[in-house]
């Protein structure tokens, strides 16, 4: 073992250490990171507003503090853009994290301390070797590089004024790193930073299949691009011919059951280990801890403090909101959040369920609005409805009901979401009208216009029109006719939507 590998698994059995104390003491944990936040924010802006000087518990925490959306704390986090300070942190934001919204804007902007990169985010991925290390002992990947893909600075900017910086969270936690984490990861900044994601990608491929990659980490999504380039400028059949020593892929950001296969169909002897993140905007919340369980293990210590509503009461105006302490195996919650970025009790939308409450261990299971993420493009109800809205204007068509969900990527092909609609009057020309829904959807997410750039990671949307009264039989044979009941917008399963595909055809064979 080299002394790299040495000083690095060193390091690493400290990390373990300190995991298995949290996991010992999980509720103490919790109770410390609320006590220390509200400590450390007590003279900021919003805490002399709720007291936080006077809060001596969960329960007055709870009572004294409101639930909040993005939309209730955006004009605290509209005053620091504006250059105050010691609004909901106390010490300086100069980074904002983008991240794709359900607002009317196009995207949000997270405030990120210098607390949540070096308590969270990067305590995350030091945890995450940890737990790596800790599970194949025989790992090396200190004797290698890294290879990371963040985010692109095309949508970045600065503010010279109010000196404050703006970027998707990978781009952030890139820019920051510290010195030694630099140095063993791949590519350089410069490249990772690139706004031209054809041309990164080439260039990344370019520099990378002449080193010695041992691990790497990222979206699956831009990942399997790269590998499918690499394979293909290379002609070789199997990545391990060129980086020999690939051991695992640290993947998230989106679900990666159907990107599994085609990483397989690219590995050789099906060799490389996979351990799933949950990194999101907001902070690094969950790792992956054992090998033969997808589960997360949940991450208590980070400058973070949990609560959750139980699904049953997502959309009521006062849900029930229940501390670590009290949740339940077997139970969907929407999490809610308080961190060392200044976001209190925010409701994040990422929902969960327990597999284990000892450790707290979880699976993510979606979101509380219908979405479309297995791309990363975030695309929302908002999104689509106004899109469609939008091409029927432009069109003369009148649209009666709709649902759209994502076709996987296949062998060499990307994916791209397919719309089942069904019109009162079609449009005249549906290619049109498609290309105006594309255009729109591109307008109003930030997200999905950069996948859909130059068919970089998606294609082109498909729309299938359906018959008039596909979706109305279809809730009358599945018993659900009724002003409760309706037809699902959009999914990341594909469920749904096959099950309409297949109704039809049987109602066009009955007729």
């Amino acid at each position: 073992m080299g002394i790299i590998d040495s000083i690095g698994n060193l390091v690493m059995k400290s990390r373990i250490e300190d995991l298995e104390n949290t996991i010992n003491n999980p509720h103490r944990t919790q109770e410390d990171v609320l006590r220390k936040l509200l400590d450390t924010a007590k003279d900021t802006r919003y805490g002399k507003k709720f007291g936080f000087g006077s809060l001596k518990n969960y329960e007055q925490f709870k009572r004294e503090i409101p639930l909040n959306t993005y939309e209730d704390l955006f004009p605290y986090i509209e005053s620091i853009l504006k250059g105050q300070q010691n609004v909901l942190w106390p010490t300086p934001i100069k980074w904002f994290a983008k991240s794709s919204g359900t607002t009317g804007s196009n995207s949000k902007v997270i405030p990120v301390s210098t607390e949540g990169l070096e308590q969270c985010h990067y305590q995350g991925g030091r945890d995450m070797i940890a737990l790596y290390i800790n599970n194949y002992p025989d790992a090396k990947l200190f004797s290698g590089k890294n290879l990371s893909i963040g985010g692109s600075q095309e949508n970045n900017f600065s503010n010279s004024n109010n000196g404050f910086y703006i970027a998707n969270i990978s781009a952030i936690v890139m820019k920051n790193l510290p010195f030694w984490a630099q140095f063993g990861r791949t590519p350089g900044l410069e490249v990772t930073m690139m706004n031209d994601w054809e041309e990164k990608i080439r260039k990344i491929a370019e520099i990378t299949t002449q080193q010695n990659v041992t691990s790497l980490a990222g979206s699956p999504m831009w990942m399997l691009l790269l590998l499918q380039h690499i394979v293909q400028e290379q002609k070789i059949s199997y990545i391990q011919e060129i980086w020999p020593q690939l051991e695992v892929f640290f993947h998230g950001s989106v679900s990666f059951a159907p990107y599994r296969p085609l990483f397989e169909a690219l590995d050789k002897d099906n060799s490389l280990r996979y351990q799933e993140i949950f990194n999101a905007t907001e902070g690094f919340f969950g790792l992956q801890d054992q090998i033969n369980d997808p589960s997360l293990l949940l991450m208590l210590n980070y400058g973070i403090f949990y609560e959750f509503i139980p699904e049953k009461e997502f959309l009521l105006e006062n849900p029930t909101v229940v501390p670590l302490s009290e949740v339940e195996k077997g139970i969907n919650y929407s999490m809610v959040i308080t961190t060392n970025s200044g976001l209190w009790r925010y409701k994040i939308g990422d929902t969960v369920k327990f597999t284990s409450t000892s450790p707290y261990r979880f699976l993510i299971t979606g979101r509380t609005k219908h979405c479309i993420n297995v791309f990363g493009e975030d695309l929302f109800v908002e999104h689509a409805e106004k899109a469609l809205s939008i091409a029927c204007r432009s069109t003369g068509a009148v649209l009666r009901d709709f649902t759209a969900a994502p076709f996987f990527y296949e062998q060499q092909k990307k994916g791209y979401h397919e719309w089942l609609i069904e019109f009162v009057t079609p449009p005249n020309n549906l290619r049109e009208f498609t290309g105006i829904l594309d255009k729109e959807l591109g307008n109003l997410n930030d997200d999905y216009a950069a996948k859909r750039k130059q068919d970089i990671a998606i294609q082109a949307p498909v729309i299938r029109e359906m018959p008039s009264g596909t979706f109305y039989q279809w809730l009358k044979r599945k018993n659900k006719l009724g002003g409760q009941h309706k037809i699902p917008r959009l999914s990341n399963s594909r469920e749904l939507i096959e099950e309409l595909i297949d109704f039809q055809k049987g109602l066009k064979t009955e007729a």
